[in-house]
C-alpha cells in the first residue's frame, strides 16, 4: 500500500499554504499520497495555553518577513490576507465535508492559494462561493452544509485527533506515526519517506528516556 502523509492545517496559517505548494510534488516522488485534514489551530492554542503569533508582536513581524522570503524564494504569489487573525471556521468546515479526496485537495488548493494571495475574505461566504465557483467548484451545498451539526463536529473531531497524535501547530505532516511541523520540516519528512531517516539508525528511545529524566530534574515555572 501507498504511504499516505496527513496535512494537518489551518487556513489562518500563511506556513500551511507554503507547505502545500511544495507537499503534493515532494510525496509523489516517494510513492506517497497526501490528505488535507483541515483543524483548527485556535483548539491547539487552547490546549497548551498559548498565545498565536499574532498576539505576540515581535514574532509576527519576524514571521511575516520570514514568510515573505520563502514564498519568494519558491516564486509563489503571495499578499497579507484580507484580515488577520480571521475567524477560518467558514473554510475548514467546508472542506471538511464528506467528499471525494482529490476535491478536498482541490478545495484546499484554491482557497489557500486565494486567501493568501488574492486576500480573499475567508469569513465572507459570499467572496468564498464566488471564489470556488470561478474555479469551476459547485459551491452552494457546501456553503449551506457548514452550518450542519455534524460537520461541525467533524471539525473540532479533526482537531482532537492531531493533538492526540501529538501535533501542537499547523501545518503539521503525519506519517508512520511520526509528526513534522512547519513548511521548514519538509527536509525531514522527505528523508523519512526517501528511507534516509537519521533516526532510523539511532536509538531514539534511550535518548527520549534522558530528556524525561531531565525534564523531571528542570525548574519549570509556576502556572498556578
Amino acid at each position: 500500500m501507498m504511504r499516505e502523509v496527513e496535512f494537518l492545517f489551518d487556513y489562518i496559517s500563511p506556513n500551511s499554504y507554503l507547505a502545500w505548494a511544495c507537499l503534493p510534488d515532494l510525496a509523489e516522488r516517494h510513492g506517497a499520497t497526501v490528505r488535507p485534514v483541515p483543524v483548527l489551530f485556535a483548539g491547539f492554542l487552547k490546549t497548551y495555553g498559548q498565545l498565536g503569533p499574532a498576539e505576540v508582536p515581535p514574532k509576527m513581524a519576524w514571521m511575516n518577513r520570514d514568510t515573505l522570503r520563502k514564498a519568494q524564494l519558491l516564486k509563489l504569489p503571495f499578499a497579507p490576507p484580507f484580515r488577520h487573525p480571521f475567524n477560518p471556521l467558514l473554510v475548514l468546515r467546508l472542506t471538511a465535508q464528506d467528499m471525494d479526496e482529490p476535491l478536498r485537495a482541490r478545495i484546499t488548493s484554491v482557497l489557500l492559494r486565494a486567501i493568501w494571495s488574492e486576500r480573499l475574505d475567508a469569513e465572507d461566504d459570499s467572496a468564498v462561493g464566488s471564489c470556488l465557483r470561478a474555479a469551476g467548484i459547485d459551491a452552494e451545498p457546501l456553503l449551506a452544509a457548514t452550518e450542519d451539526a455534524a460537520v461541525k463536529a467533524r471539525v473540532r473531531a479533526n482537531t482532537e485527533r492531531a493533538i492526540a497524535a501529538g501535533a501542537f501547530g499547523v501545518p503539521s505532516m503525519l506519517v508512520d506515526g511520526q509528526l513534522f511541523w512547519g513548511y521548514d520540516d519538509l527536509p525531514q519528512l522527505e528523508r523519512l519517506l526517501a528511507g534516509t531517516d537519521p533516526l532510523a539508525t539511532t536509538d531514539v528511545a534511550t535518548f527520549m528516556t534522558a530528556w524525561e529524566e531531565a525534564r523531571r530534574r528542570g525548574h519549570h515555572r509556576d502556572r498556578g
